[in-house]
């Protein structure tokens, strides 16, 4: 399909971040964008702010308009009304990441994957590119804090995307530059195993043509066989490396390679400063000299729920993250233990789906005893139906520190009774609606 000869599209689940930021592409090219979601949100009424026409009813009152192309996210209710009646139709439709496939192919890509961070790297190559002047666009899995937005225009051809593994949507890419963060255990209900998780990461790799780059974490440099080129970036080996490391309660300073430049990185967290490497990686690979990244580096303000600094006094430290992979939390609570050494952690935690809850609850329960107490919230299925005996409780059953499983309305009762001194609200569900909550609390105490 030709997306130039688009003149009317209509998204199911356009509220989705992958969703809207392909909404908000398509609205820049003058495109007539109509959508529908289950309920309105503040990412709906940007869209609609935008010129959208979106709608919260799933029935016949769309199908009253004639779309060029339907595009739909895998989130759908396999019982969606409109869903089946476009499945049926002879209107084009397809999921996000093959709208998102057609845009790549006639663009130089970097493409971000891997099974952690790719949110946090898209937004800070997204950032440094802008800031180092190549006017690149970007599709972000998260709100960007410097551009307060998830999709970001540009006017070169160089396009900066997710690559989500979820689904295998990744094949639907074609890549110049690929960027490998991680290959951990997740998506079991996708994949079934672990060897299967690195076979498809192997298989999105040879998208690469004989000039393509891959550049990749030192983490995952065993699984990593492919021939051609690539560069890798950590803290120990590889072509780019962290030196002079200093972590610091509101920042850290790192150089690369031993060299002059000093980088100051205000976005906390070891692993931002992987995060960071990775980016300053991409840039070096596009031609920009360290010093020009420098000033890049130290602007970049973050992205929304990712180790968001809520709340900060002299008594508390309220942080927010998206973190909802015991990998992921290990790296948080891990973070946050070096940065405040001598600070009690209380960690609430809503585990999201049903499936991985189950495949993973053992390391999930490893990686909350990391902290001095947790607070479990009742699961979030997401897209999933309910899995006999998969709920909160079989994390907590397996852990050893100080755990309680509430729920959301007893949650600022439960924190009143916990000793800490930093908080940390950790998920991918609607645990982001206790946040003003708990800062509320946190200010009067």
């Amino acid at each position: 399909m030709n997306l130039n000869n688009i003149k009317s599209i209509l998204f199911l689940g356009i509220g989705g971040i992958g969703m809207s930021a392909l909404a908000k592409y398509f609205i820049a090219k003058g495109i007539n964008v109509y959508g529908y979601d289950k309920t309105p949100s503040d990412m709906t009424a940007a869209l609609t702010d935008l010129g959208a026409k979106i709608t919260f009813i799933d029935n016949a009152k769309c199908i009253e308009n004639a779309f060029d192309l339907v595009v739909y996210t895998p989130a759908m209710p396999k019982d969606s009304f409109l869903l089946n009646y476009f499945q049926q139709s002879t209107i084009p439709l397809m999921k996000r990441s093959q709208a998102l496939g057609l845009i790549t192919e006639n663009n130089f890509t970097i493409a971000v994957s891997g099974s952690h961070g790719k949110t946090t790297v898209s937004s800070m190559i997204a950032f440094l590119l802008k800031e180092c002047g190549i006017d690149c666009s970007a599709f972000l899995g998260g709100v960007s804090v410097n551009f307060n937005s998830n999709y970001v225009q540009g006017k070169s051809d160089v396009v900066v995307v997710e690559a989500d593994e979820f689904d295998r949507s990744f094949m639907t890419l074609s890549p110049n530059i690929i960027v490998l963060t991680s290959i951990d255990t997740d998506h079991l209900d996708i994949y079934g195993t672990r060897e299967n998780i690195v076979i498809s990461f192997l298989e999105f790799l040879k998208k690469l043509d004989d000039i393509g780059i891959l550049i990749h974490n030192e983490k995952v440099i065993d699984e990593i066989l492919i021939r051609g080129k690539k560069k890798i970036y950590g803290f120990q080996k590889g072509d780019y490396k962290a030196t002079g490391l200093k972590i610091y309660p509101t920042h850290s300073t790192f150089s690369i390679n031993d060299s002059e430049e000093v980088f100051k990185l205000n976005y906390n967290g070891r692993h931002n400063i992987e995060n960071a490497l990775a980016a300053i990686s991409v840039g070096l690979t596009m031609g920009i000299s360290l010093d020009k990244m420098v000033s890049a580096i130290e602007k970049f303000k973050g992205i929304k729920r990712r180790f968001e600094v809520i709340f900060q006094n002299e008594k508390y430290v309220y942080i927010d993250d998206y973190a909802h992979h015991p990998a992921e939390i290990e790296a948080l609570v891990s973070s946050v233990k070096e940065i405040f050494p001598d600070k009690r952690i209380l960690s609430i935690f809503q585990p999201h789906l049903y499936s991985r809850t189950k495949d993973l609850c053992v390391d999930f329960a490893r990686s909350l005893d990391l902290s001095d107490e947790v607070i479990l919230l009742p699961l979030y299925p997401a897209r999933e139906l309910p899995i006999n005996g998969v709920t909160s409780h079989i994390v907590s059953e397996k852990m050893k520190t100080n755990v309680k499983v509430v729920d959301k309305t007893d949650l600022i009762t439960t924190i009143n009774g916990c000793n800490f001194d930093v908080i940390l609200t950790i998920g991918a569900g609607d645990i982001s609606g206790c946040i003003s909550d708990i800062k509320n609390y946190l200010s009067t105490k």
